[in-house]
């Protein structure tokens, strides 16, 4: 299983935040820090403030921070909600799949199985199961 750029993005901007509570943070110190298009990383910010894992805060002292504390926050439901599908194969997709094996394959249902134990071992670890203490002093110190 592969998730999006996009995800990892997400992921990265909530480590950062973390890292920095007592603080608003912009997109064009997360851009700087990680390297990433400061276009993308809006986008990014936008599906995050969007479900509700981030606030911002307009104006020329704007930025962002988290909704609510890293512990709140399970990694689980940050990549079901930031990823489009989990169509890991044609055929979870009802519109695409087209194979001439369905209905006597097994491998839909292994597939399936599989995903949701990936999903449900990310629903079982925090942001800050992710980001203490370690991540946190590197990202500051990075800074």
């Amino acid at each position: 299983m592969q998730l999006t750029r996009h995800t990892d993005y997400a992921l990265r901007v909530l480590m950062y935040l973390a890292a920095n509570p007592e603080r608003l943070v912009t997109v064009a110190e997360l851009a700087g820090f990680y390297a990433i298009s400061r276009n993308h990383l809006v986008k990014v910010v936008q599906g995050l403030v969007e479900h509700g894992f981030v606030h911002t805060t307009r104006g020329k002292q704007g930025g962002m921070r988290l909704a609510s504390t890293d512990e709140r926050i399970s990694i689980g439901k940050v990549v079901r909600k930031m990823e489009n599908h989990f169509n890991i194969v044609e055929c979870f997709d009802q519109e695409q799949a087209d194979c001439a094996l369905d209905g006597a394959c097994r491998l839909k249902g292994l597939l399936a199985r599989a995903t949701e134990e990936f999903l449900h071992n990310l629903d079982g670890v925090t942001l800050a199961d992710m980001t203490r203490p370690r991540l946190r002093r590197q990202i500051v110190s990075l800074q």
